[in-house]
């Protein structure tokens, strides 16, 4: 006998009265369901991991400041020292404002904070209103005023007993002979949005270098800020404090330059540019065994320890290191490369004479009687290799970068097979300067270096649309027309000469060390 079950029977009639089917669920329903789960708990991971391990720090600090109130201790910034160790740079002890965001939120303390600072510390309104909202709430969870603060305006603001308000020990830089040194040492300054962006750890509260060995060393020189928690109890007093983390100081930095030669060399150079009515010059001394830069000069420079609007709107820019970041026309300053180029490739030889009478001259095919002469700055009369340098005769250096026509070798040149001198030439020249490195930036350790520019044939015909002609080789042979190049990259070539052929690289940082001397 069959089993009987009464529930199946029930639900068999049940299902016949509503003309229902009964289907089985398919596997992959529950195979998207599955993988639908998946998807959940996985974002639901990333994000609890998110929050708890990338953003622990930040989370764990916010818990903190609302049970209390964290207070940064600012870090002491590296020390620079020349060769012999004489400082160039040291931290004074100042006051800096920071505002507790959550607190300055609250309706009715914004205005009243802004009112007080506005009468102690001359701060535009606006000016303030416009960092509060360039804040982003959820990375930062407080705000440093800009201002550097003396003892009594620090106590005059300490007097107002606001809650967002904390007044903390800080260090303002002051650099020695800071016109002297400006491009060398540079400036510190608060970041800006380059700066955060390059960064993603810098917040708008940050003091970091500018320019020079500051910017370029920033992140040794910056040290690691402590921090400090004060409780307070409900009326605001504050009951406890303990530190969380002690501030360490930045590294200091030992560097090539001589202290006593670099104000000597800028104030010489100052007097020769003034004396002339010049608007800027250049000086480098450089070691040519080492690369150490012993001192580098720069005119106009600027007060790093007061840079003002004028400063910034200066249209004969001083912020503009000309050592590294100018370039210009080298004049016959590249005459011992065009030398060592024609010796190289066969051109001359060291005995070949070329005559300078003042000038050449190259036939004019649209106008025979009218050819096209390029002067000597004086006529040398019969000059080989060493005088030409010695003298700096264009024509000799026009021979070598060009060569001669026929009507003026004939007259002009001794000393080589058929009296016949073709020159170097464009292509062989650009080959030479991009061996000296003309083309590329030296690596010297400042930041802001360019790089040089180097004339060819395509580049001309592409900018001017004119061809290239045999006055432009005679032009760039003796350093002149559009080859330019840094005043850094033209020394170092010259060094490289007189260490035999030898580069290299140019640097101010002898070392880099700490406090204990390691």
């Amino acid at each position: 006998m069959a089993d009987f079950f009464l529930e199946e029977a029930v639900l068999d009639d049940l299902a016949k009265g509503l003309d229902l089917v009964e289907m089985p669920l398919l596997g992959k329903i529950f195979k998207i369901i599955g993988f639908i789960v998946v998807i959940i708990a996985t974002v639901v991971f990333l994000r609890v991991s998110f929050l708890g391990i990338w953003k622990g720090d930040f989370y764990k600090k916010r818990a903190l400041t609302n049970a209390g109130q964290i207070i940064s201790l600012a870090a002491e910034r590296g020390i620079i020292f020349d060769r012999f160790g004489e400082p160039l740079v040291k931290n004074n002890s100042t006051y800096k404002v920071d505002l507790k965001l959550v607190e300055l939120m609250k309706p009715g303390i914004r205005g009243k904070i802004f009112k007080e600072f506005h009468k102690i510390l001359g701060i535009e309104i606006a000016d303030m209103e416009k960092m509060v909202q360039s804040i982003d709430l959820e990375k930062q969870d407080f705000i440093t005023l800009p201002v550097a603060l003396g003892k009594e305006q620090a106590e005059q603001i300490k007097s107002l007993n606001l809650r967002p308000i904390v007044v903390k020990e800080e260090f303002k830089r002051e650099y020695f002979e800071s016109r002297i040194f400006s491009h060398i040492l540079g400036y510190v300054g608060a970041v800006d949005d380059n700066n955060i962006k390059n960064n993603s750890t810098f917040d708008l509260n940050d003091v970091v270098g500018k320019s020079g060995l500051e910017g370029y060393y920033d992140k040794e020189l910056r040290g690691i800020e402590g921090e400090m928690i004060y409780y307070r109890n409900a009326k605001g007093e504050i009951i406890d404090s303990k530190f969380l983390m002690a501030s360490s100081p930045g590294l200091d930095i030992k560097t090539a330059v001589d202290k006593d030669l670099q104000i000597y060399f800028y104030n010489r150079l100052k007097e020769k540019i003034d004396n002339i009515g010049a608007d800027a010059g250049v000086g480098i001394a450089l070691n040519p065994k080492t690369g150490e830069v012993l001192a580098l000069v720069s005119i106009p420079s600027f007060d790093a320890n007061e840079i003002t609007k004028n400063d910034l709107n200066n249209p004969d820019m001083p912020f503009l290191n000309r050592a590294i970041s100018g370039v210009y026309a080298p004049g016959s300053i590249i005459k011992p490369l065009v030398a060592i180029a024609a010796l190289k490739e066969g051109v001359i030889n060291p005995k070949t004479e070329i005559y300078s009478r003042g000038y050449i001259e190259i036939p004019n095919p649209y106008f025979p009687d009218k050819p096209s002469r390029f002067v000597d700055w004086k006529p040398h009369g019969w000059v080989n290799l060493y005088s030409a340098i010695a003298r700096s005769s264009n024509v000799y250096f026009y021979a070598l970068g060009g060569g001669l026509p026929r009507s003026e070798a004939e007259l002009l040149l001794r000393g080589l097979p058929d009296n016949k001198i073709s020159g170097l030439g464009i292509s062989k020249l650009r080959e030479y300067w991009k061996k000296f490195g003309f083309e590329e930036k030296t690596g010297i350790d400042l930041l802001a270096e360019t790089n040089g520019f180097l004339p060819d044939v395509e580049k001309k015909e592409k900018n001017t649309g004119e061809p290239w002609r045999l006055g432009d080789t005679y032009n760039i042979s003796i350093g002149q027309g559009d080859l330019l190049i840094t005043p850094l990259s033209l020394l170092n070539y010259i060094a490289a000469i007189a260490d035999n052929g030898v580069f290299h690289k140019p640097f101010v940082a002898q070392k880099i060390f700490s406090v204990n001397k390691n």
